[in-house]
């Protein structure tokens, strides 16, 4: 196909994914994938496909805030990143430093009121990289309209280790009750700040696995995942709204049937069940076949019987 015509077909297919989106997630959540495989199908060295990458991070940037996505993580450098030569490790350490120095100074980054926080054991990066990330950190800091997680020398796995072994600590000393321990305990102890549970994981390159990112927040949260073959340096508007439209199914899917176990459950529980059933039912009823759809007739008879049945 010619290359004008790929283009005006790509346009239009574009506006009929931005119709078809109706809403956002709160949290997407992105593995940067294939930035080597690209430069290399492209006969140059990695450094290129990371640049060429972190342009394409760019515009995700700016498509999240377009739609009203709150927060995104970008997947960027693995624990296991460290294993790779250290020439590539070293350029890629070079060019996260003029990102973020370059992000914590762009207008857009302020005028959209963008907190920029790094998660991940910064600890392991070169003594030129934390500087980087604690200048990005410090000149958006007071920031909350859109926040911006970068997961550097990051593990899923180790992350909630760490978190494990704090709250073991703090029962061997006396200073946290077992009985006491809940979800909050954990969140607390895995970041410095609170993020929000992911809605959607995007992963590029062809790969079909989350690699132990966000466990926490993303299993815990049952995040859909979408997946996709472009390279992370092509990845387009329109993979971004696939990857929107993916959530939004998923989502409704789920609305649907939490409506219709609780409309199951209307006739069988107690009264105090009863009161929850029907109250989801009320807040999903819109998701369900219009065939499918009690009501108030329905609601109230079901509200009798149980009572009878008592």
């Amino acid at each position: 196909m010619k290359r004008w015509l790929r283009k005006r077909v790509d346009a239009a297919y574009e506006r009929l994914l931005a119709r078809e989106v109706s809403g956002a997630p709160t949290h997407v959540a992105v593995i940067q994938d294939g930035n080597r495989r690209y430069a290399r199908k492209r006969g140059s060295d990695a450094h290129e496909g990371h640049r060429a990458g972190a342009e394409t991070t760019e515009h995700v940037l700016e498509w999240c805030q377009d739609i009203g996505v709150e927060e995104l993580t970008l997947y960027t450098f693995s624990t296991e990143n460290f294993d790779r030569p250290d020439e590539q490790n070293e350029a890629l350490f070079d060019l996260l430093c003029e990102k973020l120095h370059e992000f914590a100074d762009a207008d857009r980054v302020h005028d959209n009121e963008v907190c920029i926080r790094v998660i991940g054991e910064t600890d392991m990066l070169p003594e030129r990289v934390q500087h980087a990330v604690e200048y990005a950190e410090r000149r958006t800091h007071d920031y909350d309209r859109f926040t911006l997680n970068i997961a550097l020398a990051y593990g899923g796995r180790s992350r909630l280790l760490e978190a494990t072994r704090g709250v073991a600590a703090d029962v061997e000393a006396g200073d946290l009750d077992p009985e006491e321990i809940d979800i909050e305990d954990i969140e607390r102890r895995l970041y410095d700040r609170p993020i929000r549970d992911v809605d959607l994981i995007i992963r590029p390159a062809g790969e079909e696995r989350t690699s132990n990112f966000l466990p926490w927040h993303a299993n815990g949260n049952e995040a859909a995942v979408f997946f996709c073959t472009p390279y992370w340096p092509e990845f387009s508007k329109a993979d971004f709204l696939r990857g929107i439209r993916t959530y939004e199914h998923r989502a409704e899917s789920w609305r649907r049937t939490r409506a219709r176990r609780a409309l199951a459950l209307l006739g069988a529980v107690s009264e105090t069940e009863l009161a929850e059933a029907r109250a989801i039912v009320d807040r999903f009823r819109d998701s369900l076949p219009s065939a499918e759809r009690p009501d108030a007739d329905d609601l109230e008879a079901s509200d009798s019987g149980s009572q009878a049945a008592d």
